[in-house]
């Protein structure tokens, strides 16, 4: 790692420790990267790209010392809500799908016998004549 790599590390290392303390210098305060970057005055993709690890520890020390969800968990948790209600959803209109091809499976049997039958049915008593013989 050349020096500039490594002074970036060590200003967003100082940076976060002042946002977990609580004594931000020249950021909002908040517990978030965008705070974080500004804070270490780097640019919020070099946080993200070149110092992800940075980025991820920071997180972790936000969730285990200050017991509060990041924005990104937050959206996350938001995110997978949605996702278990749409599969809910889902699996009550497959429900409900299942249903109707039975019922329709069923209707079909009895129309398909109902037809059969009437194929079946002896030629009408009494004064029918076939029109054709053999019938």
């Amino acid at each position: 790692m050349n020096q500039r790599h490594q002074d970036e590390r060590s200003r967003i290392r100082a940076a976060a420790e002042r946002l977990l303390a609580g004594q931000p210098v020249v950021s909002d305060g908040a517990l978030t990267v965008v705070a974080l970057a500004v804070e270490a005055g780097v640019h919020r993709m070099a946080l993200l790209k070149r110092h992800a690890d940075l980025k991820n520890e920071f997180y972790q020390r936000v969730r285990t010392q200050t017991q509060q969800i990041t924005d990104e968990e937050s959206r996350l948790r938001q995110t997978v809500a949605k996702l278990r209600q749409t599969i809910a959803s889902q699996r009550e209109e497959i429900r409900d799908l299942r249903r109707q091809v039975t019922q329709l499976t069923l209707a079909a049997a009895v129309l398909t016998q109902a037809q059969a039958e009437t194929r079946a049915a002896p030629a009408a008593p009494g004064n029918v004549v076939p029109l054709r013989p053999g019938d």
